[in-house]
C-alpha cells in the first residue's frame, strides 16, 4: 500500500511538472536554456564540480517556477477578482523566480568564463580591421537572408520564418565581438541580444523557434560574410 501511494504521488508530481511545462511560457524557456547550458557543459568538458553548480542553479530556477505557478493558480482560485493582496502574493512569488534566475546567471558566467575565454581566443585569431563599410555589408546580408527565407517559406507556418529583429540583434552582437575580440565583450554583447529575444518572446509576436532561427541566421551569416567582405574591402 505504501508503494502504491508513493507511485501515485510520483505520478501526481509528474502531472504537475508536465502541466507547468505545457502551459507556462517561462517554464518552456527555462527548460530550453537548461538544455543549451548542459549541452555546452558537455562540449566544453567542464569538471564535475562546475556541473554540480550548474545543476543546482537549474534546479533552483525550475523549483521556483513550479512554486510560482502553484501560488498563481491558488490565488486565482481564492480571489478571481483583482485584489491588492493577491497582487502582492503573485509579485513575491515572481520575485523568487527572479532571484533564482539571477543566481543561475551568476553561476553560469562564473563557470563558463574560463572555458569560453580559451575557446574564444582559439577561434578568433584574425586581426583584420573592420571598417564601417564592412559592418554595413554584414548587416545588409543578414537582413536580405531573413527576407529571402521569410518569402520562400511564408506559406509553411510561422515556425519556419525567422525573426528579423532577432537576426539583426545577434548580427550586431557578433559584429561587436569581431571588432573587440574580447571574451567579456562577447558575454555582454550576447547577453544583451538575449534580452532582446526575451522581450520579443514575452510580447508573443513570435514563437521561440522563430527567434532562435533568427538568432542563428544573424550569427552564421555575419561570421561567414565577415571574411569575404573583409577581403573585398581590404583589396
Amino acid at each position: 500500500m505504501d508503494v502504491r501511494n508513493w507511485l501515485r504521488g510520483f505520478r501526481y508530481a509528474y502531472e504537475g511538472l508536465r502541466y507547468a511545462l505545457g502551459t507556462q511560457r517561462n517554464m518552456k524557456f527555462h527548460f530550453f536554456l537548461s538544455f543549451l547550458v548542459l549541452m555546452s557543459a558537455i562540449v566544453l568538458q567542464l569538471p564535475r564540480t562546475d556541473i554540480l553548480f550548474l545543476l543546482l542553479a537549474i534546479t533552483l530556477v525550475v523549483v521556483a517556477e513550479l512554486i510560482n505557478t502553484a501560488i498563481e493558480k491558488a490565488v486565482d482560485l481564492a480571489m478571481p477578482d483583482r485584489h491588492p493582496v493577491a497582487k502582492i502574493a503573485k509579485d513575491v512569488s515572481a520575485a523568487a523566480v527572479l532571484v533564482s534566475a539571477v543566481f543561475a546567471v551568476a553561476v553560469g558566467m562564473t563557470v563558463f568564463y574560463d572555458p569560453l575565454d580559451r575557446l574564444f581566443h582559439h577561434l578568433v585569431r584574425d586581426e583584420r580591421p573592420i571598417s564601417a563599410g564592412i559592418v554595413l555589408v554584414l548587416l545588409a546580408l543578414v537582413i536580405l537572408s531573413v527576407v529571402v527565407i521569410e518569402t520562400r517559406f511564408s506559406d509553411r507556418g510561422r515556425l519556419t520564418r525567422p525573426s528579423l529583429f532577432a537576426a539583426v540583434a545577434f548580427a550586431v552582437a557578433t559584429t561587436i565581438v569581431l571588432i573587440a575580440r574580447d571574451t567579456l565583450v562577447f558575454l555582454l554583447s550576447f547577453g544583451l541580444s538575449s534580452l532582446v529575444l526575451i522581450v520579443l518572446y514575452d510580447k508573443k509576436h513570435r514563437a521561440l523557434a522563430s527567434l532562435v532561427l533568427g538568432a542563428l541566421i544573424g550569427v552564421t551569416v555575419t561570421c561567414a560574410a565577415y571574411y569575404f567582405a573583409g577581403r573585398f574591402f581590404a583589396g
